[in-house]
């Protein structure tokens, strides 16, 4: 399929199709995820996008659940494109593919608004899984990912302040959960940690959400980091 094409309209809108639009100016990439997600059940490709400035007119046309999106792409970048998106397409996620050597490139991508982080050698399978989690409205960040993350804002000497004024309207078990999900814990290894249920652990990351006005989990990993309740040390 070729860029800014889209499948047969009838598909789409459907509510229990994940719709995606993958946004990589290499063919061979896009074609890679293209097979194995039109082998996925519950998932099919809207459309393609060769450039950045393509992925964002693709996700204003066609409001797809998810965008998976390169960073290093001609005429806009990823990090423009995620922002554009996030600020003008309400219901689309955006999913950056990054490498290892990204730092600062997942950094603005965070503060461009993306929902979740995947290092281009994760195995498919996984990729398909994540794009699943991020159109359930989880933010998900690789592990390898978070770890690097930890240590650029390690070194970064600002913090938020008017992220630190809101810490004060939490609770202790809630500023725990925060915590944990700063680190790049699941519901599910949240609730073994803290010994409560997976619908009382997500009951509390729901809480932060709207207490400190986060859009999703991964501007709540921010907080943690810019407020200093995760480190380099843990």
């Amino acid at each position: 399929m070729p860029p800014g094409t889209a499948p047969d309209p009838s598909g789409p809108g459907r509510p229990d199709v994940v719709r995606v639009v993958l946004a990589d100016d290499q063919p061979l990439v896009r074609a890679a995820l293209q097979m194995v997600i039109t082998d996925a059940p519950g998932i099919e490709v809207a459309g393609e996008a060769g450039n950045g400035a393509e992925a964002v007119a693709l996700a204003e046309s066609l409001r797809p659940d998810v965008v998976v999106m390169d960073v290093r792409m001609p005429v806009l970048d990823g990090i423009e494109a995620t922002r554009r998106i996030t600020e003008r397409t309400a219901g689309t996620h955006v999913v950056v593919l990054t490498t290892f050597d990204d730092d600062e490139i997942v950094y603005g991508a965070l503060r461009a608004g993306a929902a979740g982080f995947l290092v281009k050698d994760m195995a498919l399978d996984d990729i398909l899984a994540a794009v699943r989690t991020v159109a359930a409205g989880e933010g998900l960040i690789a592990p390898a990912v978070t770890r690097r993350l930890i240590r650029e804002f390690a070194r970064r000497p600002e913090r938020a302040p008017e992220a630190a004024r809101e810490l004060a309207a939490i609770t202790d078990r809630e500023r725990e959960v925060l915590t944990l999900v700063g680190s790049g814990l699941s519901n599910t290894e949240i609730a073994e940690r803290l010994v409560i249920s997976v619908a009382t652990a997500k009951t509390y990351v729901t809480r932060l959400l709207s207490k400190l006005g986060a859009r999703d989990r991964v501007q709540l990993v921010i907080i943690a980091y810019e407020t200093g309740l995760v480190s380099a040390s843990g």
